[in-house]
Parts: structure tokens; sequence; C-alpha cells
């Protein structure tokens, strides 16, 4: 979150990173209504809770429990607070890459659909060398780990088989699947993708390549449908931390219109729940990522607040993407097919959909556009091209890609960032590596409302970070046509 001294009752709650510091619950439930609650065990020792109170979470780590059942019997009114639903920031565009037009010429290759990893010089994946400097040449994430926070990952994906910690990964919800996904859609496994995939491939056109494909994934599920509970989110973070993880990528949250229907002091009780964790989160060396999520809101004004992007320590990505990428025919899809000219809009233009603010963004990302009133049967190429699990004729699941176009697709894009960091700087600070997020981003015409510190610019981020060569793009989008020049000219 960029601006955080601007919002008055993040300033009343008196969150640490050792627990909360005041009473959660001015907005317990009614006794004798069953449901999902938070205890605060400043105010109720764990021993005073009754048996039939169901422990779900402990997260004494910041001194509370997720439990389930009566918070009527247990202490007093400040020692309760009801859990509260939280929603995936999903797609606001999606297509499976199945049937998609190809070249008259030729036939696209995923790499040469990667255009927010080809923006960015990260790896020769487009078969068009463009002379070296790669990122990948420096670093490729190695010794470094990767909460996704989210759907749950498909493993069995060829492009992240060799990717996901198994003994990390755990599933967060009450339901009675792993960790893996079982019916809240591929959202994860795009993400997990979009951070670390390496580009194994499946059929004739080859994989896709994440930004970090040496970093591990841990897959921490929060989600069995498009709805979660927020006791699973907070757990899921501090258990990340917990389990090393250099940082943790979010696409979700409790929305504006949500919060907006709640009493400020009620308000003031979930930000201290989720500051407790994402401080927590920070004393355990951990970057914690979040989507600014996808309902085109300007953040800034009181009215328009949204949890966890605006969370005090948690880094807010905006999006960005391209109209007109590879719309055409020909063998323009090369090496200069993001070259000026070659698009309507470049890739780091704001997205139609990003959420923005100065209070909530700290930089932007490639998520993926989309012209809405366009009817080219390519336009879905202006959206992310990931990995995906789909279910197939025979009803079993199988890996593909797809195209999704949301925040969610430009956090992950940070998330990996922060692995390609901490794989050259392992011992950087959490204030460190965001500061170096920053500094290296460029800024753009649209400005800190939508760009915060400006546009994420990987090249010049691993040089900053001690990488040797020199592949910065300049401009935060480059041509993905071969190295650049650092930060700018």
């Amino acid at each position: 979150m960029g601006n955080h001294s601007r919002r008055r009752f993040l300033q009343l709650t008196g969150a640490t990173a050792g627990g909360l510091t005041v009473g959660v619950g001015s907005a317990s439930a009614n006794s004798g209504e069953e449901g999902r609650f938070f205890i605060d065990l400043t105010e109720v020792d764990e021993s005073e809770v009754p048996e039939d109170v169901e422990i779900i979470h402990d997260v004494s780590q910041i001194d509370l429990l997720v439990a389930r059942g009566d918070p009527g019997t247990v202490g007093g009114a400040s020692a309760t607070l009801p859990d509260i639903a939280v929603a995936q920031h999903g797609p606001v565009a999606e297509r499976d890459k199945g049937g998609q037009p190809g070249f008259a010429s030729e036939e696209p290759t995923n790499g040469d659909l990667q255009w927010d990893k080809r923006a960015q010089n990260v790896a020769d994946i487009d078969e068009h060398p463009g002379g070296g400097g790669y990122v990948h040449e420096r670093t490729r994430g190695e010794g470094t780990s990767i909460a996704v926070i989210d759907s749950g990952v498909y493993d069995g994906h060829p492009d992240l088989a060799d990717v996901v910690d198994e003994e990390r990964s755990e599933n967060f919800t009450t339901d009675p699947d792993d960790w893996r996904p079982n019916g809240a859609g591929n959202h994860g496994t795009h993400v997990a993708g979009t951070v670390a995939a390496t580009n194994e491939g499946v059929g004739d056109a080859g994989g896709v390549t994440g930004t970090a494909p040496e970093t591990d994934i841990v897959a921490l599920r929060v989600f069995s449908g498009q709805e979660g509970a927020g006791g699973d989110v907070i757990a899921a973070i501090v258990a990340a931390a917990d389990r090393g993880c250099d940082a943790a990528n979010l696409s979700l949250g409790i929305p504006a219109e949500t919060i907006a229907g709640l009493p400020e002091s009620v308000v003031q009780q979930y930000v201290a729940v989720y500051t407790a964790a994402v401080q927590y989160a920070r004393s355990q060396g951990m970057v914690v990522v979040n989507s600014a999520g996808n309902a085109g809101l300007d953040l800034d004004p009181e009215e328009t607040f949204t949890i966890p992007t605006e969370i005090d320590g948690v880094f807010g990505v905006s999006a960005t993407g391209p109209i007109g990428f590879l719309w055409g025919d020909g063998p323009n899809m090369a090496h200069n097919a993001l070259a000026p000219g070659h698009l309507e809009e470049p890739t780091t233009d704001p997205a139609f959909y990003t959420n923005y603010g100065e209070s909530a963004i700290d930089i932007s990302a490639a998520g993926g556009d989309l012209d809405q009133e366009s009817d080219d049967e390519n336009a879905a190429r202006d959206l992310v091209l990931s990995t995906v699990n789909v279910v197939g004729d025979d009803g079993e699941v199988e890996a593909g890609y797809g195209w999704k176009a949301g925040t969610s697709m430009a956090a992950p894009q940070v998330s990996g960032a922060v692995a390609l960091v901490r794989s050259l700087q392992p011992d950087a600070s959490v204030e460190e590596v965001e500061d170096l997020l920053r500094e290296t981003a460029v800024q753009q015409e649209a400005g800190e409302k939508y760009h915060g510190a400006g546009h994420l610019d990987l090249g010049a981020l691993v040089d900053a970070a001690g990488g040797s060569g020199n592949s910065g793009n300049g401009n935060g989008a480059g041509n993905g046509g071969g190295p650049g020049n650092g930060r700018g000219n």
C-alpha cells in the first residue's frame, strides 16, 4: 500500500507484529448463533474456550484463534469478531488457448504469445534471439520460495511438475481435499505459472516461462469456490511466513462495497486482524503482495477502502496491458511485435478494469487488457497466457494453457520479481526488497495514481540487486527484441 498514513482508522487499531493490542469484539455475533469467528487471545485464554467450540486455525503467533461455534460462550463481547468472506480478484476476461487461430505464415509458440515476459526481456522464449542480456542469464530465482494463497495449484502440469513444494503446501479450507484445485477453477494454477513455469511444454506449441522458474511454489489453498473465509487467509499468511517463503502472492480481498456497508468501528477490527498477520509476516522476512482489484475504482477516497490491498505493509499492484498484440497475420509475431507502431496501446498502459490510487498502488505490472469493442478473433492475445488445469472430455483433469486478464495476473509478476531479488540478495530485508522494486520501476505517463512508483522493470531490478549484465528495458516495457539500456535513456 502506497500512502498508508492517509487512512485515519489505520492509525487507531494498534496492531503489532506480536498480536492485537485492541479487542476484536465490538462486532461480536449474537449469543446462540453458530458461525465462524476470531478469538482474541489477549482477551481470553485458549484454555477457557468451551469444548463445543471448534478451533479451525491456531494463529497464536498473532494472538488469534479462528473458531466455529457460538461466540457468545467465549469470554466477553470484546473477545470475538465474526469471520468475513473474501472474494477472488478473478479475471475480468479469460479464454482457453485451444482452438485459437494461428498465422497463415507460421504457427505461434506459447513463447511467442507471452508478451508479458518478452516485454521484460526475461529469456529467449520466442525462438527469435535478441542478442542476449536476458534476466534469466543472471538469476532464475534459485533458492527461493513463493506462497500462492489462492485456489490451489495443479502440479500435474508439465510446466509446474517440478515447481510445487508438496511438503509445505496445504489446504486451509475446511473441505476434505488437499491443496490442489477442487472446484474454484484454475486461477491459482495460472498465477503459479506466471511466477514459476518451467517451459517444459504441452504439445507442439511448447510451454510457458515464469518470471522465476527456479523458485519453489508453496500452494496454500484458501478457496473451494469463488468466495473464501478471511480466517483461512489470515492463517495461510502466517503459515507462509513460518514456512520460510520469500513472498506471499494474494489475489483476493474484502470488496470495497462490503466494507462501505460496515460501521467504521467494525472495519477497524478487521484492519487490526489483517495488519497483525501482515506485520508478523514482514517480521519473518516475507513480502506480502496483493492485487489491487478489478472494479476500476479510485481507492483514494475514504469511502472506497479495500482489505487487504490497503493494509499497512501490503505491496499493492495495479495492472497494465497492450491493445493489438499480434492481431495481424504475418511474421511480425517475432521479436518486433511489441515495438512502437505494432500496438494500438503499449504494454504499460493501465488496463481498463484496474483499481488505482496513490493510497493503494506501489507499482504496476502486466495483467492484460482487452478491447471490449473489438471483434478481432485474436483480441485474447492482449491477455496474459499461462498454465491452467482443465477438465477433458473424459472428465479427467488435464494440463493446458489459457489467457486471463486481471490484477490477479499482475501481482504474480511482482511476486516472481521478489524471488529474483532474494536469489541475488538472500539476506535482503522486506523493506530493502520493496525499495528495490520501487526504485527500479519506471515512471509512466499516467503517473502515480495508476502506477505508484512506476512500472515493474525486471532488468533494472536484477541490475540493482547485484546481477551482472544490463538487460533493463528503459521504459518498463521494452520491445521483446533484445537487450535494453538499464533504467532508461
